[in-house]
């Protein structure tokens, strides 16, 4: 028996003549498939045929507690917006937005017509930098002033004087100053990154911080914000903020990007598209 297909819906887009049938020939979407546009109301959504036994409701409450499977989904689902976001403008939807056929995807297009449009025309010839702010002791700082071997050292007439306990909680306060001294100056590049952007970026998007494995490097991550940007402006953005937070210590910065403006494609609302399998 014939495993039922559902239809996974990457992005909006409006068609263009770099995304005909031979052009999309070059892009494998999710479950290594063939992307195609279904259009309807002035705009197409990119989709793609998947398994039922994979991304029906049931099947995704369980993949989307395997990491390795929605690692693999979503590397193919960037893939795929990425692809169409080098060629026209793009509205990214969600991981795992999956219809129970084309049919379905054309009623939503046609019932968010206005609301796709107008974010399009928001987007036009905008991309998306990230840029991550983290405060991490230099190994100068993480490692404070001890008596060597031979008790020497800035402090090691005073704490033989003062005994192990004292010099041991003079050591704790002097890490605690250092690490307040970074937070502080992170905080500062922060600051100074939304004024760099300021005139530059049309929007900002604030994420919660990462933490853990999300995190990436080292370092405790204080700021992780999105900018929207002008794709003509790019590299003067870029250039600022790194110009802004260069001569911060303990700090470092990351900037990521272009990407399509996945942190902007927030939509609310009955033509939100998202869910799996709908009717």
């Amino acid at each position: 028996m014939r495993d039922t297909e559902f239809s996974y819906a990457y992005a909006v887009v409006r068609p263009a003549a770099g995304l005909d049938g031979d052009a999309l020939r070059e892009v494998e979407g999710v479950a290594a498939g063939p992307v195609r546009l279904v259009g309807a109301g002035g705009v197409a959504a990119a989709v793609g045929s998947v398994p039922g036994r994979e991304f029906s409701e049931a099947a995704l409450r369980h993949h989307l507690e395997d990491l390795e499977w929605l690692e693999e989904v979503a590397r193919a689902h960037h893939g795929v917006v990425e692809f169409l976001a080098a060629r026209t403008t793009v509205l990214p939807l969600r991981l795992a937005t999956v219809y129970v056929d084309d049919e379905r995807v054309r009623e939503v297009l046609r019932g968010g017509a206005e609301t796709f449009a107008r974010l399009l025309d928001r987007f036009a010839g905008h991309v998306e930098w990230g840029v991550k702010v983290y405060a991490g002791l230099p190994r100068d700082l993480a490692a404070p002033d001890a008596p060597g071997p031979s008790g020497t050292g800035p402090d090691a007439d005073t704490d033989a004087d003062a005994g192990p306990g004292r010099s041991y909680l003079r050591m704790r306060r002097r890490e605690r100053e250092d690490r307040e001294a970074v937070r502080s100056a992170a905080a500062e590049a922060a600051r100074r990154v939304e004024e760099a952007a300021d005139g530059i970026a049309v929007e900002l998007a604030r994420h919660r911080p990462q933490q853990g494995e999300l995190a990436a490097g080292s370092g405790e991550n204080v700021a992780n914000d999105s900018y929207l940007v002008p794709g003509g402006r790019s590299e003067e953005f870029r250039d600022r903020v790194r110009r802004a937070t260069r001569d911060l210590p303990g700090v470092r910065v990351e900037i990521t990007g272009p990407w399509a403006p996945y942190s902007f494609a927030v939509l609310t609302g009955p033509e939100a598209p998202g869910g799996t399998a709908r009717p």
